[in-house]
Protein backbone atom coordinates (compact mmCIF):
# COMPACT_ATOMS: atom_id res chain seq x y z
CA UNK A 1 0.00 0.00 0.00
CA UNK A 2 1.01 3.38 -0.81
CA UNK A 3 1.42 5.92 1.90
CA UNK A 4 -0.42 8.19 0.23
CA UNK A 5 -3.75 5.65 0.04
CA UNK A 6 -3.51 5.51 3.76
CA UNK A 7 -3.66 9.48 4.49
CA UNK A 8 -6.68 9.44 2.08
CA UNK A 9 -8.75 6.75 3.28
CA UNK A 10 -7.39 6.79 6.97
CA UNK A 11 -6.93 2.95 6.54
CA UNK A 12 -5.44 0.68 4.63
CA UNK A 13 -8.12 -0.68 1.51
CA UNK A 14 -9.55 -3.74 1.85
CA UNK A 15 -8.12 -6.43 -0.36
CA UNK A 16 -10.61 -9.01 -1.93
CA UNK A 17 -10.54 -12.56 -1.23
CA UNK A 18 -8.99 -15.03 -3.14
CA UNK A 19 -12.59 -16.67 -3.10
CA UNK A 20 -13.53 -13.69 -4.74
CA UNK A 21 -10.79 -13.00 -6.56
CA UNK A 22 -11.18 -16.32 -8.37
CA UNK A 23 -14.87 -16.16 -9.07
CA UNK A 24 -14.20 -12.48 -10.93
CA UNK A 25 -12.08 -14.32 -12.74
CA UNK A 26 -14.36 -16.94 -13.74
CA UNK A 27 -16.89 -15.13 -14.62
CA UNK A 28 -14.36 -12.55 -16.86
CA UNK A 29 -13.21 -15.57 -18.44
CA UNK A 30 -16.65 -17.25 -19.18
CA UNK A 31 -17.67 -13.69 -20.40
CA UNK A 32 -14.97 -13.27 -22.75
CA UNK A 33 -15.90 -16.83 -24.39
CA UNK A 34 -19.20 -16.31 -24.23
CA UNK A 35 -18.48 -13.07 -26.23
CA UNK A 36 -16.14 -14.86 -28.51
CA UNK A 37 -18.28 -18.24 -29.05
CA UNK A 38 -20.73 -15.54 -30.24
CA UNK A 39 -18.46 -13.43 -32.21
CA UNK A 40 -17.57 -16.75 -34.20
CA UNK A 41 -21.16 -17.92 -34.19
CA UNK A 42 -21.97 -14.90 -35.83
CA UNK A 43 -19.03 -14.94 -37.95
CA UNK A 44 -20.04 -18.75 -38.89
CA UNK A 45 -23.58 -17.76 -40.05
CA UNK A 46 -22.29 -14.72 -41.82
CA UNK A 47 -20.07 -16.90 -44.07
CA UNK A 48 -22.59 -19.67 -44.27
CA UNK A 49 -25.15 -16.93 -45.46
CA UNK A 50 -22.79 -15.29 -47.97
CA UNK A 51 -21.82 -18.78 -49.02
CA UNK A 52 -25.48 -19.59 -49.76
CA UNK A 53 -26.11 -16.84 -51.65
CA UNK A 54 -23.00 -17.12 -54.24
CA UNK A 55 -23.93 -20.73 -54.78
CA UNK A 56 -27.80 -19.85 -55.32
CA UNK A 57 -26.52 -16.87 -57.80
CA UNK A 58 -23.79 -19.56 -59.66
CA UNK A 59 -26.75 -21.72 -60.02
CA UNK A 60 -28.99 -19.35 -60.91
CA UNK A 61 -26.65 -18.06 -64.21
CA UNK A 62 -26.08 -21.98 -64.84
CA UNK A 63 -30.05 -21.89 -65.14
CA UNK A 64 -30.22 -19.45 -67.64
CA UNK A 65 -27.05 -20.90 -69.47
CA UNK A 66 -28.88 -23.94 -69.44
CA UNK A 67 -32.21 -22.60 -70.41
CA UNK A 68 -30.34 -20.50 -73.56
CA UNK A 69 -28.06 -23.60 -74.85
CA UNK A 70 -31.10 -25.80 -75.46
CA UNK A 71 -31.88 -23.47 -77.99
CA UNK A 72 -28.49 -22.70 -79.24
CA UNK A 73 -26.05 -26.04 -79.21
CA UNK A 74 -24.64 -24.74 -82.31
CA UNK A 75 -22.89 -21.98 -79.71
CA UNK A 76 -20.68 -24.33 -78.54
CA UNK A 77 -17.48 -24.56 -80.10
CA UNK A 78 -16.95 -28.20 -80.06
CA UNK A 79 -20.10 -28.52 -82.94
CA UNK A 80 -18.73 -25.86 -85.31
CA UNK A 81 -16.13 -28.37 -87.11
CA UNK A 82 -16.69 -27.93 -90.95
CA UNK A 83 -17.64 -31.02 -92.57
CA UNK A 84 -16.66 -32.01 -96.19
CA UNK A 85 -17.47 -34.71 -98.19
CA UNK A 86 -16.90 -34.76 -101.57
CA UNK A 87 -17.60 -38.36 -102.50
CA UNK A 88 -19.78 -39.12 -105.12
CA UNK A 89 -22.59 -39.94 -102.59
CA UNK A 90 -26.14 -38.15 -101.73
CA UNK A 91 -26.30 -36.64 -98.33
CA UNK A 92 -29.53 -35.47 -96.78
CA UNK A 93 -29.20 -33.74 -93.62
CA UNK A 94 -32.18 -32.77 -90.99
CA UNK A 95 -31.38 -29.00 -89.90
CA UNK A 96 -34.14 -28.93 -88.18
CA UNK A 97 -37.79 -31.56 -87.61
CA UNK A 98 -35.76 -34.34 -86.55
CA UNK A 99 -36.13 -34.40 -82.83
CA UNK A 100 -38.52 -32.25 -81.73
CA UNK A 101 -42.31 -32.52 -82.98
CA UNK A 102 -41.70 -31.43 -86.07
CA UNK A 103 -40.71 -27.57 -85.86
CA UNK A 104 -38.34 -25.87 -87.86
CA UNK A 105 -38.72 -27.79 -90.18
CA UNK A 106 -35.38 -28.05 -92.86
CA UNK A 107 -34.07 -30.42 -94.93
CA UNK A 108 -30.99 -30.53 -97.04
CA UNK A 109 -30.16 -32.29 -99.90
CA UNK A 110 -26.91 -32.45 -101.27
CA UNK A 111 -24.88 -34.43 -104.28
CA UNK A 112 -21.11 -33.08 -105.37
CA UNK A 113 -21.52 -29.39 -106.33
CA UNK A 114 -25.30 -29.17 -106.32
CA UNK A 115 -27.47 -29.01 -103.37
CA UNK A 116 -31.46 -27.87 -102.75
CA UNK A 117 -33.62 -27.21 -99.30
CA UNK A 118 -36.47 -28.94 -98.56
CA UNK A 119 -38.66 -26.89 -96.63
CA UNK A 120 -37.64 -23.85 -93.92
CA UNK A 121 -39.92 -23.26 -90.97
CA UNK A 122 -40.15 -21.58 -87.72
CA UNK A 123 -40.56 -23.17 -84.58
CA UNK A 124 -43.58 -21.24 -82.28
CA UNK A 125 -43.21 -23.35 -79.17
CA UNK A 126 -39.93 -21.75 -78.36
CA UNK A 127 -40.85 -20.46 -74.55
CA UNK A 128 -38.24 -17.48 -73.47
CA UNK A 129 -38.73 -13.89 -72.89
CA UNK A 130 -39.07 -11.61 -75.81
CA UNK A 131 -38.42 -14.18 -77.75
CA UNK A 132 -41.49 -15.03 -81.00
CA UNK A 133 -40.12 -18.59 -82.61
CA UNK A 134 -36.97 -20.22 -83.75
CA UNK A 135 -35.42 -20.94 -87.02
CA UNK A 136 -33.10 -23.21 -87.62
CA UNK A 137 -29.34 -23.04 -87.90
CA UNK A 138 -27.58 -22.44 -91.06
CA UNK A 139 -24.22 -22.36 -90.25
CA UNK A 140 -23.22 -25.46 -92.70
CA UNK A 141 -25.22 -23.22 -95.47
CA UNK A 142 -22.09 -21.28 -94.82
CA UNK A 143 -19.54 -24.03 -96.13
CA UNK A 144 -22.07 -25.06 -99.46
CA UNK A 145 -23.37 -21.46 -100.30
CA UNK A 146 -21.94 -21.89 -103.69
CA UNK A 147 -23.67 -25.14 -104.34
CA UNK A 148 -27.09 -23.93 -103.29
CA UNK A 149 -29.55 -23.96 -106.30
CA UNK A 150 -33.18 -23.78 -104.76
CA UNK A 151 -35.40 -24.39 -101.89
CA UNK A 152 -38.50 -26.61 -102.44
CA UNK A 153 -41.49 -25.87 -100.43
CA UNK A 154 -43.98 -28.77 -99.56
CA UNK A 155 -46.64 -26.91 -98.17
CA UNK A 156 -47.29 -23.41 -96.49
CA UNK A 157 -47.82 -24.19 -92.45
CA UNK A 158 -45.25 -21.74 -91.35
CA UNK A 159 -43.12 -24.61 -89.35
CA UNK A 160 -42.53 -25.26 -93.29
CA UNK A 161 -41.93 -21.66 -94.41
CA UNK A 162 -41.94 -19.72 -91.76
CA UNK A 163 -37.71 -19.54 -91.67
CA UNK A 164 -37.71 -18.47 -95.44
CA UNK A 165 -37.44 -14.93 -95.13
CA UNK A 166 -34.59 -14.85 -92.50
CA UNK A 167 -32.54 -17.00 -94.68
CA UNK A 168 -33.00 -16.57 -98.57
CA UNK A 169 -31.63 -13.18 -98.12
CA UNK A 170 -28.85 -14.47 -96.95
CA UNK A 171 -28.48 -17.78 -99.02
CA UNK A 172 -30.54 -16.89 -102.80
CA UNK A 173 -32.01 -19.48 -104.67
CA UNK A 174 -35.40 -19.27 -106.30
CA UNK A 175 -37.97 -20.99 -104.23
CA UNK A 176 -40.12 -23.50 -106.20
CA UNK A 177 -43.66 -24.86 -105.05
CA UNK A 178 -47.45 -25.48 -105.59
CA UNK A 179 -49.96 -21.60 -106.82
CA UNK A 180 -51.20 -21.86 -103.09
CA UNK A 181 -47.84 -22.36 -101.55
CA UNK A 182 -45.98 -19.82 -103.34
CA UNK A 183 -48.57 -17.27 -102.50
CA UNK A 184 -48.48 -18.23 -98.73
CA UNK A 185 -44.18 -17.33 -99.30
CA UNK A 186 -45.48 -14.10 -100.90
CA UNK A 187 -47.55 -13.27 -98.31
CA UNK A 188 -45.08 -14.02 -95.51
CA UNK A 189 -42.33 -12.05 -97.12
CA UNK A 190 -44.54 -9.02 -97.67
CA UNK A 191 -45.30 -8.88 -93.87
CA UNK A 192 -42.34 -9.17 -93.18
CA UNK A 193 -41.52 -6.57 -90.45
CA UNK A 194 -37.51 -6.22 -91.49
CA UNK A 195 -36.24 -4.44 -94.44
CA UNK A 196 -34.82 -7.01 -97.08
CA UNK A 197 -30.99 -6.35 -97.84
CA UNK A 198 -29.85 -3.94 -100.32
CA UNK A 199 -30.50 -5.88 -104.14
CA UNK A 200 -31.95 -9.28 -102.69
CA UNK A 201 -35.07 -9.87 -105.03
CA UNK A 202 -37.36 -12.91 -104.21
CA UNK A 203 -37.51 -15.33 -106.90
CA UNK A 204 -40.62 -17.67 -107.24
CA UNK A 205 -41.66 -20.67 -108.88
CA UNK A 206 -45.06 -21.68 -108.90
CA UNK A 207 -45.35 -25.54 -110.24
CA UNK A 208 -48.34 -27.45 -111.49
CA UNK A 209 -48.40 -30.69 -109.10
CA UNK A 210 -51.12 -31.62 -111.38
CA UNK A 211 -49.69 -32.12 -114.17
CA UNK A 212 -46.57 -34.48 -112.86
CA UNK A 213 -44.13 -31.22 -114.00
CA UNK A 214 -40.79 -32.03 -113.56
CA UNK A 215 -38.17 -29.48 -113.61
CA UNK A 216 -34.66 -29.77 -114.06
CA UNK A 217 -32.69 -27.98 -110.66
CA UNK A 218 -29.03 -28.42 -110.79
CA UNK A 219 -27.92 -32.52 -110.64
CA UNK A 220 -31.84 -32.61 -109.86
CA UNK A 221 -34.78 -32.99 -111.23
CA UNK A 222 -37.88 -32.02 -108.93
CA UNK A 223 -41.79 -33.12 -109.22
CA UNK A 224 -44.29 -32.38 -106.76
CA UNK A 225 -47.17 -34.81 -106.12
CA UNK A 226 -50.40 -33.74 -104.90
CA UNK A 227 -51.72 -34.78 -101.11
CA UNK A 228 -54.52 -33.89 -98.81
CA UNK A 229 -53.53 -31.94 -95.70
CA UNK A 230 -55.08 -29.12 -93.63
CA UNK A 231 -54.38 -26.39 -96.20
CA UNK A 232 -54.69 -26.03 -99.78
CA UNK A 233 -51.75 -26.96 -102.22
CA UNK A 234 -50.24 -29.21 -100.12
CA UNK A 235 -47.50 -31.70 -102.13
CA UNK A 236 -44.99 -34.19 -102.20
CA UNK A 237 -41.53 -33.55 -103.24
CA UNK A 238 -40.01 -36.35 -105.30
CA UNK A 239 -36.47 -35.49 -106.16
CA UNK A 240 -34.81 -37.79 -108.76
CA UNK A 241 -30.55 -37.39 -108.18
CA UNK A 242 -27.75 -39.41 -109.47
CA UNK A 243 -27.55 -41.99 -107.00
CA UNK A 244 -31.74 -42.81 -107.09
CA UNK A 245 -34.97 -40.98 -106.06
CA UNK A 246 -35.90 -39.95 -103.04
CA UNK A 247 -39.54 -38.87 -102.02
CA UNK A 248 -40.29 -36.36 -99.11
CA UNK A 249 -43.86 -36.57 -98.02
CA UNK A 250 -44.22 -33.43 -96.16
CA UNK A 251 -47.45 -33.64 -93.66
CA UNK A 252 -50.04 -35.78 -95.58
CA UNK A 253 -53.54 -37.70 -94.98
CA UNK A 254 -55.34 -39.76 -97.44
CA UNK A 255 -58.66 -38.03 -97.28
CA UNK A 256 -60.85 -39.72 -99.47
CA UNK A 257 -63.08 -36.78 -99.38
CA UNK A 258 -61.68 -33.72 -99.36
CA UNK A 259 -64.10 -30.61 -99.78
CA UNK A 260 -62.20 -29.22 -102.18
CA UNK A 261 -62.04 -32.95 -104.00
CA UNK A 262 -58.06 -32.71 -103.99
CA UNK A 263 -57.53 -35.94 -103.02
CA UNK A 264 -54.04 -37.30 -103.05
CA UNK A 265 -52.76 -38.80 -106.41
CA UNK A 266 -52.45 -42.23 -105.13
CA UNK A 267 -52.06 -43.15 -109.06
CA UNK A 268 -48.98 -41.37 -109.11
CA UNK A 269 -47.48 -42.80 -105.77
CA UNK A 270 -47.82 -46.03 -107.14
CA UNK A 271 -46.22 -45.62 -110.56
CA UNK A 272 -43.23 -43.67 -108.84
CA UNK A 273 -42.93 -47.03 -106.23
CA UNK A 274 -43.26 -49.34 -109.61
CA UNK A 275 -40.47 -47.30 -111.53
CA UNK A 276 -38.12 -47.55 -108.07
CA UNK A 277 -37.81 -45.23 -104.84
CA UNK A 278 -34.22 -45.46 -102.94
CA UNK A 279 -35.79 -43.71 -100.11
CA UNK A 280 -38.90 -42.58 -98.63
CA UNK A 281 -38.72 -39.89 -95.69
CA UNK A 282 -41.69 -39.64 -94.25
CA UNK A 283 -43.32 -37.44 -91.64
CA UNK A 284 -44.02 -39.22 -88.39
CA UNK A 285 -46.52 -36.64 -86.30
CA UNK A 286 -49.01 -39.09 -85.71
CA UNK A 287 -48.02 -42.42 -86.11
CA UNK A 288 -48.84 -43.92 -83.24
CA UNK A 289 -52.50 -43.05 -83.84
CA UNK A 290 -54.33 -46.19 -84.57
CA UNK A 291 -56.58 -46.31 -88.03
CA UNK A 292 -56.94 -43.83 -90.53
CA UNK A 293 -57.64 -40.55 -89.65
CA UNK A 294 -61.23 -39.63 -90.78
CA UNK A 295 -61.87 -37.23 -93.46
CA UNK A 296 -62.90 -33.76 -93.44
CA UNK A 297 -66.43 -34.27 -94.21
CA UNK A 298 -67.44 -35.76 -91.75
CA UNK A 299 -67.44 -32.70 -89.73
CA UNK A 300 -69.31 -30.43 -92.05
CA UNK A 301 -73.07 -31.38 -90.41
CA UNK A 302 -71.20 -30.65 -86.78
CA UNK A 303 -71.40 -26.79 -87.94
CA UNK A 304 -74.60 -26.98 -89.49
CA UNK A 305 -76.48 -28.78 -86.03
CA UNK A 306 -75.09 -26.08 -84.01
CA UNK A 307 -75.51 -23.31 -85.86
CA UNK A 308 -79.41 -24.12 -86.18
CA UNK A 309 -80.11 -24.78 -82.35
CA UNK A 310 -77.70 -21.95 -80.73
CA UNK A 311 -79.74 -18.74 -79.56
CA UNK A 312 -76.94 -15.95 -80.68
CA UNK A 313 -73.72 -15.02 -81.74
CA UNK A 314 -71.60 -18.13 -82.60
CA UNK A 315 -68.11 -17.90 -82.60
CA UNK A 316 -65.62 -20.30 -84.46
CA UNK A 317 -61.53 -20.62 -83.68
CA UNK A 318 -59.89 -22.44 -86.05
CA UNK A 319 -56.54 -22.40 -87.69
CA UNK A 320 -56.35 -19.58 -90.18
CA UNK A 321 -54.47 -21.68 -92.19
CA UNK A 322 -57.42 -24.24 -92.77
CA UNK A 323 -59.27 -22.92 -95.76
CA UNK A 324 -61.41 -26.29 -96.16
CA UNK A 325 -62.27 -25.96 -92.78
CA UNK A 326 -63.41 -21.78 -92.98
CA UNK A 327 -65.04 -23.03 -96.58
CA UNK A 328 -67.27 -25.42 -94.65
CA UNK A 329 -68.12 -22.96 -91.62
CA UNK A 330 -68.89 -20.18 -94.34
CA UNK A 331 -71.36 -22.93 -96.12
CA UNK A 332 -72.96 -23.95 -92.83
CA UNK A 333 -73.27 -20.20 -92.05
CA UNK A 334 -74.98 -19.25 -95.53
CA UNK A 335 -77.29 -21.94 -95.50
CA UNK A 336 -78.89 -20.73 -92.06
CA UNK A 337 -78.95 -16.98 -93.16
CA UNK A 338 -75.87 -15.84 -90.91
CA UNK A 339 -73.74 -13.17 -91.85
CA UNK A 340 -69.54 -14.12 -91.61
CA UNK A 341 -67.00 -12.21 -89.96
CA UNK A 342 -63.38 -13.14 -89.79
CA UNK A 343 -60.60 -11.87 -87.16
CA UNK A 344 -57.19 -12.31 -86.88
CA UNK A 345 -54.64 -10.81 -89.05
CA UNK A 346 -52.93 -13.99 -90.20
CA UNK A 347 -56.38 -15.56 -91.03
CA UNK A 348 -57.72 -12.18 -93.16
CA UNK A 349 -54.60 -12.11 -94.84
CA UNK A 350 -54.55 -15.94 -95.77
CA UNK A 351 -58.34 -15.80 -96.91
CA UNK A 352 -57.64 -12.64 -99.15
CA UNK A 353 -54.95 -14.50 -100.76
CA UNK A 354 -56.67 -17.74 -101.17
CA UNK A 355 -59.95 -15.54 -102.22
CA UNK A 356 -58.02 -14.06 -105.54
CA UNK A 357 -56.21 -17.14 -105.63
CA UNK A 358 -59.55 -19.03 -106.45
CA UNK A 359 -59.04 -21.44 -103.61
CA UNK A 360 -62.33 -20.22 -101.98
CA UNK A 361 -65.80 -19.48 -103.22
CA UNK A 362 -67.82 -16.88 -101.06
CA UNK A 363 -71.15 -15.48 -101.95
CA UNK A 364 -71.35 -12.15 -102.62
CA UNK A 365 -72.53 -9.92 -99.52
CA UNK A 366 -71.74 -12.95 -97.04
CA UNK A 367 -68.94 -10.98 -95.43
CA UNK A 368 -69.24 -8.18 -92.60
CA UNK A 369 -66.50 -6.16 -91.05
CA UNK A 370 -65.70 -7.35 -87.36
CA UNK A 371 -66.23 -4.12 -86.42
CA UNK A 372 -70.11 -3.87 -87.65
CA UNK A 373 -70.82 -6.81 -85.52
CA UNK A 374 -71.57 -5.07 -81.98
CA UNK A 375 -74.40 -2.84 -83.78
CA UNK A 376 -76.14 -6.32 -85.53
CA UNK A 377 -79.37 -6.69 -83.78
CA UNK A 378 -80.24 -10.02 -84.44
CA UNK A 379 -77.02 -12.10 -83.64
CA UNK A 380 -77.38 -13.94 -86.39
CA UNK A 381 -73.54 -13.93 -87.50
CA UNK A 382 -70.65 -16.54 -87.27
CA UNK A 383 -67.42 -14.98 -86.55
CA UNK A 384 -64.44 -17.16 -87.74
CA UNK A 385 -61.17 -16.38 -85.82
CA UNK A 386 -57.74 -17.01 -84.77
CA UNK A 387 -57.01 -18.61 -80.83
CA UNK A 388 -58.13 -22.20 -81.58
CA UNK A 389 -54.82 -22.96 -79.49
CA UNK A 390 -54.87 -20.27 -76.66
CA UNK A 391 -52.31 -18.30 -78.19
CA UNK A 392 -51.43 -15.53 -76.50
CA UNK A 393 -52.80 -12.09 -78.16
CA UNK A 394 -54.69 -13.64 -80.88
CA UNK A 395 -58.39 -12.50 -81.69
CA UNK A 396 -60.36 -15.15 -79.64
CA UNK A 397 -58.06 -14.84 -76.19
CA UNK A 398 -58.19 -11.29 -76.53
CA UNK A 399 -62.70 -11.97 -76.40
CA UNK A 400 -61.82 -14.70 -73.52
CA UNK A 401 -59.73 -12.00 -71.47
CA UNK A 402 -62.53 -8.79 -72.39
CA UNK A 403 -59.54 -7.08 -74.19
CA UNK A 404 -61.09 -7.07 -77.47
CA UNK A 405 -61.60 -3.86 -79.35
CA UNK A 406 -64.70 -4.57 -80.92
CA UNK A 407 -66.11 -7.67 -79.04
CA UNK A 408 -67.68 -7.94 -76.04
CA UNK A 409 -68.96 -11.36 -75.03
CA UNK A 410 -72.53 -11.68 -74.14
CA UNK A 411 -74.74 -15.16 -72.04
CA UNK A 412 -76.32 -15.87 -75.25
CA UNK A 413 -72.71 -16.23 -77.59
CA UNK A 414 -71.85 -19.83 -78.42
CA UNK A 415 -68.02 -20.60 -78.89
CA UNK A 416 -66.78 -23.63 -81.22
CA UNK A 417 -63.29 -24.56 -80.77
CA UNK A 418 -62.47 -26.55 -84.16
CA UNK A 419 -59.27 -28.05 -83.17
CA UNK A 420 -57.24 -29.96 -80.85
CA UNK A 421 -53.73 -28.96 -79.57
CA UNK A 422 -50.77 -29.79 -81.16
CA UNK A 423 -48.43 -32.35 -80.82
CA UNK A 424 -45.61 -31.66 -79.16
CA UNK A 425 -46.56 -28.00 -78.60
CA UNK A 426 -47.59 -27.95 -75.14
CA UNK A 427 -50.60 -25.74 -75.73
CA UNK A 428 -53.15 -27.58 -73.78
CA UNK A 429 -52.60 -25.26 -70.59
CA UNK A 430 -53.13 -22.07 -72.85
CA UNK A 431 -56.40 -24.01 -74.18
CA UNK A 432 -57.90 -24.95 -71.13
CA UNK A 433 -57.03 -21.37 -69.38
CA UNK A 434 -58.80 -19.53 -72.16
CA UNK A 435 -61.90 -21.90 -72.04
CA UNK A 436 -62.39 -21.39 -68.45
CA UNK A 437 -62.15 -17.48 -68.95
CA UNK A 438 -65.24 -18.22 -71.16
CA UNK A 439 -67.05 -20.32 -69.34
CA UNK A 440 -66.51 -17.41 -66.31
CA UNK A 441 -68.23 -15.38 -68.97
CA UNK A 442 -71.45 -17.71 -69.01
CA UNK A 443 -70.49 -18.38 -72.82
CA UNK A 444 -71.84 -21.88 -74.06
CA UNK A 445 -68.26 -23.69 -75.39
CA UNK A 446 -68.10 -26.77 -77.86
CA UNK A 447 -64.47 -28.50 -77.86
CA UNK A 448 -64.03 -31.45 -80.00
CA UNK A 449 -62.65 -33.22 -77.28
CA UNK A 450 -65.94 -33.10 -75.41
CA UNK A 451 -68.49 -33.17 -78.18
CA UNK A 452 -69.92 -36.29 -77.38
CA UNK A 453 -70.65 -34.92 -73.65
CA UNK A 454 -72.34 -32.10 -75.45
CA UNK A 455 -74.21 -34.18 -77.89
CA UNK A 456 -72.83 -33.23 -81.60
CA UNK A 457 -70.63 -34.39 -84.14
CA UNK A 458 -67.48 -34.16 -84.41
CA UNK A 459 -65.88 -30.94 -84.31
CA UNK A 460 -62.30 -31.47 -85.71
CA UNK A 461 -60.10 -34.07 -87.52
CA UNK A 462 -56.43 -34.09 -87.58
CA UNK A 463 -54.52 -33.16 -91.15
CA UNK A 464 -52.33 -36.00 -90.42
CA UNK A 465 -52.08 -39.58 -91.27
CA UNK A 466 -52.84 -42.40 -88.58
CA UNK A 467 -50.74 -45.28 -88.82
CA UNK A 468 -53.20 -47.15 -91.61
CA UNK A 469 -52.05 -44.64 -93.88
CA UNK A 470 -48.54 -44.12 -93.07
CA UNK A 471 -48.09 -48.16 -93.66
CA UNK A 472 -50.04 -47.59 -97.00
CA UNK A 473 -47.99 -44.79 -98.21
CA UNK A 474 -44.86 -47.13 -97.69
CA UNK A 475 -46.10 -49.89 -99.71
CA UNK A 476 -47.39 -47.33 -102.52
CA UNK A 477 -43.66 -46.11 -102.68
CA UNK A 478 -42.06 -49.62 -102.15
CA UNK A 479 -38.86 -48.05 -100.75
CA UNK A 480 -35.46 -49.92 -100.23
CA UNK A 481 -34.37 -47.16 -97.65
CA UNK A 482 -36.88 -45.72 -95.00
CA UNK A 483 -36.32 -42.44 -92.57
CA UNK A 484 -38.98 -41.09 -90.10
CA UNK A 485 -38.39 -37.36 -90.40
CA UNK A 486 -40.47 -34.62 -88.35
CA UNK A 487 -41.46 -36.00 -85.10
CA UNK A 488 -39.88 -36.68 -81.91
CA UNK A 489 -37.39 -39.46 -81.30
CA UNK A 490 -39.48 -42.24 -79.87
CA UNK A 491 -42.02 -41.35 -82.37
CA UNK A 492 -40.08 -41.93 -85.71
CA UNK A 493 -38.65 -45.18 -83.74
CA UNK A 494 -42.24 -46.19 -83.72
CA UNK A 495 -42.49 -45.28 -87.36
CA UNK A 496 -39.44 -47.37 -88.39
CA UNK A 497 -41.24 -50.38 -86.36
CA UNK A 498 -44.41 -49.51 -88.86
CA UNK A 499 -41.96 -49.77 -91.91
CA UNK A 500 -40.36 -53.11 -90.84
CA UNK A 501 -43.72 -54.72 -90.80
CA UNK A 502 -44.02 -53.54 -93.92
CA UNK A 503 -40.58 -55.41 -95.17
CA UNK A 504 -38.52 -53.05 -94.67
CA UNK A 505 -35.07 -54.34 -93.48
CA UNK A 506 -34.15 -52.88 -90.12
CA UNK A 507 -30.51 -52.55 -91.40
CA UNK A 508 -32.36 -50.23 -94.24
CA UNK A 509 -33.21 -47.59 -91.73
CA UNK A 510 -32.30 -44.68 -89.82
CA UNK A 511 -33.68 -42.60 -87.27
CA UNK A 512 -31.16 -39.44 -87.14
CA UNK A 513 -31.41 -36.52 -85.78
CA UNK A 514 -30.76 -32.61 -86.55
CA UNK A 515 -27.57 -31.99 -87.92
CA UNK A 516 -26.36 -35.92 -88.72
CA UNK A 517 -25.20 -36.05 -92.20
CA UNK A 518 -26.98 -39.60 -93.76
CA UNK A 519 -25.10 -40.58 -96.96
CA UNK A 520 -26.94 -42.65 -99.68
CA UNK A 521 -25.36 -44.92 -102.26
CA UNK A 522 -27.87 -47.19 -104.52
CA UNK A 523 -26.29 -50.12 -101.78
CA UNK A 524 -25.81 -48.70 -98.65
CA UNK A 525 -27.32 -45.86 -96.13
CA UNK A 526 -25.48 -44.94 -93.37
CA UNK A 527 -24.60 -41.75 -90.95
CA UNK A 528 -21.26 -40.33 -91.63
CA UNK A 529 -20.96 -37.11 -89.69
CA UNK A 530 -22.65 -34.38 -87.78
CA UNK A 531 -22.82 -30.71 -88.81
CA UNK A 532 -23.90 -27.48 -86.66
CA UNK A 533 -27.49 -27.77 -86.22
CA UNK A 534 -29.81 -25.89 -83.03
CA UNK A 535 -32.16 -23.39 -83.01
CA UNK A 536 -31.25 -19.19 -84.23
CA UNK A 537 -33.65 -17.29 -82.10
CA UNK A 538 -36.44 -14.18 -83.06
CA UNK A 539 -37.53 -11.40 -81.13
CA UNK A 540 -40.99 -10.07 -81.95
CA UNK A 541 -39.18 -7.44 -84.17
CA UNK A 542 -37.76 -9.82 -86.54
CA UNK A 543 -34.44 -9.77 -85.26
CA UNK A 544 -31.87 -12.88 -84.44
CA UNK A 545 -30.76 -12.32 -80.63
CA UNK A 546 -27.87 -13.45 -79.48
CA UNK A 547 -27.05 -16.43 -76.39
CA UNK A 548 -25.73 -13.67 -74.13
CA UNK A 549 -28.95 -11.62 -74.93
CA UNK A 550 -31.29 -14.25 -73.89
CA UNK A 551 -29.21 -15.60 -70.63
CA UNK A 552 -30.00 -11.83 -69.25
CA UNK A 553 -33.09 -11.98 -70.18
CA UNK A 554 -33.82 -15.29 -68.56
CA UNK A 555 -31.83 -13.90 -65.91
CA UNK A 556 -34.22 -10.56 -65.26
CA UNK A 557 -36.94 -12.72 -65.72
CA UNK A 558 -35.76 -14.62 -62.58
CA UNK A 559 -34.05 -12.95 -60.43
CA UNK A 560 -35.15 -9.28 -61.09
CA UNK A 561 -33.77 -5.52 -61.32
CA UNK A 562 -32.33 -3.44 -58.35
CA UNK A 563 -31.78 0.19 -59.56
CA UNK A 564 -29.98 1.97 -57.09
CA UNK A 565 -30.52 6.07 -57.47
Amino acid sequence: MEPNDQKKTGRPKRQPSSRSQNGQRRSNQKGRQQNNASQQNGERKSTVSRGAAVRAQKRTQMDAQRVANQYLPAQDNGKRANFIDDSPRLKIIGLGGMDGGGSKNMMLVEYMDDAIVIDAGNDLSVDLPGINYGIADTSYMETIRHKLRAYVITHGHLDHIGGLPHIVPKFPAPIYGSNFTIGRVEEIFSNFGLPMPEGFQLQTVMMNENTHERLKIGAFYVELVRVTHSIPGSTIVVVDTPVGRIINTGDFRFDPNPLDHERTDMERLKELGDEGVLALLSESTTVERMGRTPSESTIEQSFIDIMEQAPGRIFVGVFSTNMNRIQMIVNAAVHHGHKVAIDGRSMVSTLEMAVRHGFMKIPKGTFVPIASVPAMTNDKVVIICTGSQGEPSSALQRMANGEHRHIKLKEQDTVILSSTPIPESGNDALIGQMVDDLVKKQVHVFEHRNHDLDKVGPLHVSGHASQDEYAEMIQLTKPKFFIPIYGAYRVKQRHIELAIEQGIPRANTVNALNGEVIALTPEKMEIIGEVPSGTILVDQTGAIVSNVVVKDRVLLAEEGLVAVV
